[in-house]
């Protein structure tokens, strides 16, 4: 029997007000186990403020609740804390790995944050084909091949990709282009391809040069250069003098390779390089990526960190993102030790399945590089700075030509691309006190299919509406989504129109907009400006904050271009295989390796379609009824 419990009187027993801060803290600590996890604070919204790990969660956590030692900044944020969770791990190192995962997801307010984190390109050979394929890859592992990298950018994988189709003469072409091909490319008249497409080179021959391009790039270079030389001294001897000239242009492109590099690490095998630099309270970390002795370039970042955090858990904080979700080196050569840098160590070596070191070298050429890191790091802060500095003063100056109350954080600027209203697409732009953030970039296609083609004024009501109907929507959520201090919209009266009726619509008239017009002949500097209830006006036409405004519409108009330009040949290309149901990326590979080519496909029968892996009598009819629809 359940005895029934008497509901509570109300004019005595009131709901208490729930915890929050140092009391929710320590009432969370009472409940926690003296063993290693992850704990992570959440603030009024639910938003996340922080992500830490700890080898005891109890010892770790009570720290926050007894108001000693705080920063300014941990105050704030225990202050702010209303509710708290915990992971419990098998070790501290699973805990850091784990630390690292979910502050990559949640992006939390008082975590030192990676701002890019967008994945290095890396060369491939693809071992999945007859004839090896050389080529630029980015993302994960998917190919059946050997990879190479990472390269610091798509410039570097390019430039290295070029030098080596001159000295191996691999193919670079797609399977179906290569299965369509009855006489041999452009590349091969100009000597950066074998041609084994037309079998110009036999199987064997072009193996080999699939196997030297392998030993140079990890790091055998000298090896490859020193066969080729006997060879060519060889064909000479021989009176083949036009494969002399062949081998000796092969030896040139790979010379060139290697003497590229302005700073060489012939005792490296494979290894990163990190230095940081701090000043006028920003960060910067220059990283260099050394494979098979070789410099494969370097990038700055600026990570976002809140303030308070020494140099050294800056470094670890960063590090630690940086390599979770990329291939991690056997040696990583840092200019000071970054926090726990044993549990990082360890960490990583669980990550990778191998011992990883973290060094800070004293001596040699291992300290040379770090020092050239270094000095690459203040310069690029220095650069930052500068650039920060006067990018303030330009969001000032924009402010007052349109009437701001205060300069304006985050500008986002509009811009629409079609031809005769076909492959419509609109593009967003974000600039604020950093410069473009590209990440917030966003593109929208347009689908309303009953707008009239190249009406301007009702694409830019439909990418407007899309965007802020979803700003709306997630601050009546009571999120705190990223809301812009001012609209720019490409167009006059017309397009300023069409953006403020949106913004009514959605109850953001608080939301300043302005209308930027071309001048006659779309001539820089005699744009003219649209604000609400003023006339247009002009700018000085020499005024930097007309030129910076002229960066924003011009990256706009690039950034519109290019997507509607990416469309239009997304479906210039598109393969009609694509269309039929049943025929996944594994059968229309199977059709286009048997066949060669979607023609051919459409002209194949049904018997022939059958034989083809993977295909039985209802797909093999399907195809063969699509193609004569």
């Amino acid at each position: 029997m359940i005895d029934s419990v008497p509901p509570p009187d109300s004019s005595s027993d009131a709901i208490p007000a729930p915890l929050r801060g140092a009391e929710l803290i320590r009432d969370e600590v009472t409940r926690l186990p003296d063993r290693p996890g992850v704990y992570r604070m959440f603030g009024e919204g639910g938003e996340a403020l922080y992500v830490g790990k700890a080898r005891s969660l109890k010892k770790r956590v009570i720290q926050y609740a007894q108001g000693r030692f705080h920063t300014n900044r941990i105050a704030l944020m225990v202050e702010l804390t209303r509710s708290m969770e915990f992971t419990l791990t098998r070790t501290e190192a699973d805990a850091l790995l784990l630390e690292i995962n979910l502050i990559k997801q949640l992006k939390p307010r008082f975590n030192v944050l990676l701002r890019d984190d967008k994945s290095f390109p890396e060369i491939v050979i693809r071992r999945d084909h007859r004839a090896a394929q050389l080529r630029k890859h980015r993302g994960a592992h998917s190919l059946k091949g050997d990879y190479f990298g990472p390269f610091a950018s798509a410039g570097a994988v390019n430039r290295t990709l070029n030098t080596l189709q001159k000295a191996f003469l691999l193919r670079s072409c797609s399977d179906s282009v290569f299965e369509s091909r009855t006489r041999p490319c452009l590349l091969y008249q100009i000597r950066r391809c074998a041609g084994p497409c037309v079998d110009l080179v036999s199987e064997a021959d072009y193996a080999e040069l699939v196997g030297e391009a392998e030993a140079f790039l990890r790091g055998r270079s000298r090896a490859v250069i020193a066969r080729l030389s006997q060879d060519m001294e060889a064909a000479a001897e021989a009176l083949e003098f036009e494969r002399a000239a062949r081998l000796r242009d092969r030896i040139r492109a790979l010379a060139a390779v290697a003497q590229e590099s302005q700073i060489r690490a012939d005792t490296l095998e494979e290894a990163d390089v990190f230095a940081l630099h701090a000043e006028g309270g920003a960060v910067c970390v220059q990283v260099f990526f050394f494979r098979a002795g070789q410099n494969w370039g370097n990038r700055a970042y600026f990570p976002r960190a809140e303030g308070g955090e020494s140099e050294a858990a800056v470094l670890a904080a960063f590090m630690g993102q940086f390599y979770d979700d990329r291939p991690i080196p056997r040696l990583i050569l840092v200019n000071l030790p970054p926090d726990e840098v044993e549990l990082l160590a360890e960490a990583f070596s669980l990550k990778s399945g191998r011992k990883v070191e973290i060094t800070t070298p004293r001596r040699g050429e291992k300290r040379e590089l770090v020092d050239h890191a270094a000095q690459n790091a203040r310069e690029a802060l220095g650069r930052r700075l500068a650039e920060s500095s006067a990018q303030s003063r330009l969001l000032a100056g924009v402010g007052e030509a349109f009437g701001l109350d205060v300069a304006p954080e985050r500008i986002e600027v509009y811009d629409n691309s079609h031809i005769m209203g076909t492959n419509a697409v609109g593009g967003m732009i974000v600039a604020g006190p950093d410069g473009f953030q590209k990440s917030q970039y966003r593109k929208f296609n347009i689908r309303n299919a009953e707008l009239t083609p190249g009406d301007d004024y009702a694409m830019m009501s439909e990418v407007l509406r899309r965007r802020f109907s979803r700003l709306a929507k997630e601050e009546a959520e009571g999120s705190e989504p990223p809301r812009p201090d001012l609209v720019l919209v490409d167009g006059g009266a017309g397009q300023l129109a069409a953006a403020l009726e949106v913004l009514a619509d959605l109850g953001l008239e608080d939301i300043a907009v302005v209308g930027v017009a071309k001048g006659p002949d779309r001539d820089a500097g005699l744009e003219r400006f649209f604000l609400p209830g003023k006339p247009p006006f002009m700018l000085e036409p020499k005024s930097p904050v007309l030129y910076f405004l002229q960066r924003l519409r011009d990256e706009a108009h690039r950034f519109a271009i290019g997507t509607h330009r990416a469309r239009r040949a997304g479906e210039m290309f598109a393969n009609p295989l694509d269309e039929i149901e049943g025929v996944g990326p594994a059968r229309k590979k199977a059709l286009l390796h048997a066949f060669g080519s979607a023609r051919a496909v459409a002209s194949a029968s049904v018997e022939d379609l059958i034989k083809i892996d993977g295909v039985n009598q209802a797909l093999a009819q399907r195809i063969f009824d699509h193609f004569r629809k």
